[in-house]
């Protein structure tokens, strides 16, 4: 083989030259005539073609004479257990259950709005005051009846423990003390309703009704509060993850609009199957510290489903099938420096998580498995192995 490339070399060599007659490619060049160092150039084209030609030829022969030549090259990895953790894709929404809008509870004008839109307010925080319209003066008035009921009271209660006075004039005037009181407090409660408070800490949203408008109960709407610190995430997830998918399992939440990831815990999972699409509701809980997270905003949620501390996971690409439905791949057995022989194993997989696969059973911690030239290999065969990756 040697000296069949150092005769086709020297052939090519005494070609370009032509001899000691013809002009050397240095000596074209020199000349400057473009007609000549082309002509020059496309004979020493058409002779490496040839022997270009010639090359695969040979190279061809040999193959078939040589049988090292035929064996397939290949590289394999060593398989190792690692964890697995599998992930449910989904999509959801956020929510608060702090988001309400606030509606007046009692009838009049809207006398006073103390806030605006956008300022922070603790729960309790007076946000408007309705007219009255008189309520307060009639709560005074009750309020000396009741305090003259008291006295009256006080008064008839130490005639009774005397043994002074009727039993019918102590129960009178201890049912009338009693009546005021109530009467009192039913006044308080209702004027109560005329000023309007936050219900929990937030921030006012909208003031939905400007000040002097006319307002009535249960139906004029007021302002819109909303707390971005109770944020959540609600989803439907298909009934066959009912069972997996449970609460304190690892969530990790991508906002596209935001550009920003984050790891949550479920908080909730229902119990409750949707009968018109087969899904069950779960809540994610969400840490909003910089107030970014809206409500209504669209979330995608990667939910862990499924865990295996130690799993065999393999390229996908690899995995072969027969015409029995039968997945194999191609290990190495016998290996002795970079020589060994394949061996067909089949498999039995699980779980998916992007290019890789799960196998249940079939391999063991340590094996070789072919990966480039797993196509082209046949059980038993001989190969070399070019490399391994760790």
């Amino acid at each position: 083989m040697k000296y069949i490339y150092l005769t086709l070399i020297s052939a090519f060599i005494l070609t370009s030259c032509g001899g000691e007659k013809s002009k050397s490619v240095e000596d074209i060049i020199a000349t400057n005539d473009l007609e000549s160092i082309r002509q020059k150039k496309s004979e020493l084209d058409a002779t490496a073609q040839n022997i270009s030609s010639q090359l695969k030829q040979l190279e061809a022969k040999i193959k078939e004479l040589d049988p090292q030549e035929k064996i397939p090259l290949i590289t394999t990895f060593a398989v190792k257990e690692d964890k697995f953790n599998h992930f449910v894709e989904l999509q959801g929404n956020v929510s608060t259950k702090q988001n309400v809008v606030i509606m007046a509870e009692y009838g009049g004008v809207l006398k006073q709005v103390f806030v605006k839109e956008g300022q922070k307010v603790k729960k309790g925080h007076v946000l408007a005051k309705i007219d009255d319209g008189g309520l307060n003066q009639q709560l005074a008035q009750l309020k000396i009846q009741a305090n003259l009921a008291k006295t009256t009271f006080e008064r008839q209660e130490r005639l009774w423990d005397q043994k002074i006075g009727s039993e019918i004039q102590f129960l009178q005037t201890k049912s009338n003390y009693e009546a005021q009181q109530q009467a009192v407090s039913q006044l308080e409660q209702q004027l109560a309703k005329s000023v309007v408070r936050a219900p929990f800490s937030g921030t006012i949203d909208d003031v939905i009704t400007e000040q002097g408008s006319n307002v009535a109960p249960g139906q004029s709407q007021l302002f819109r509060i909303v707390n971005l610190n109770e944020m959540y995430i609600e989803t439907d997830v298909p009934e066959r993850y009912v069972s997996n998918i449970i609460p304190g399992k690892d969530v990790k939440v991508d906002f596209p609009i935001l550009g920003k990831t984050m790891d949550a815990k479920v908080r909730q999972a229902g119990n409750f199957i949707n009968p018109a699409n087969r899904t069950f509701k779960v809540e994610v809980a969400l840490s909003n510290n910089d107030q970014s997270i809206k409500p209504n905003l669209t979330a995608k949620l990667k939910i862990n489903d499924y865990t295996n501390e130690k799993a065999i996971l393999i390229p996908q690409s690899i995995i072969s099938e027969n015409a029995e439905g039968q997945q194999y791949v191609y290990t190495i057995t016998d290996k002795v420096e970079n020589k060994a022989k394949s061996k067909r194993v089949f498999i039995e997989t699980g779980k998916t998580q992007g290019d890789f696969i799960e196998v249940l059973s079939g391999l063991q911690n340590g094996n070789e498995i072919i990966q480039e030239g797993a196509r082209s290999v046949n059980d038993g065969q001989d190969v070399k192995v070019l490399s391994i990756e760790e």
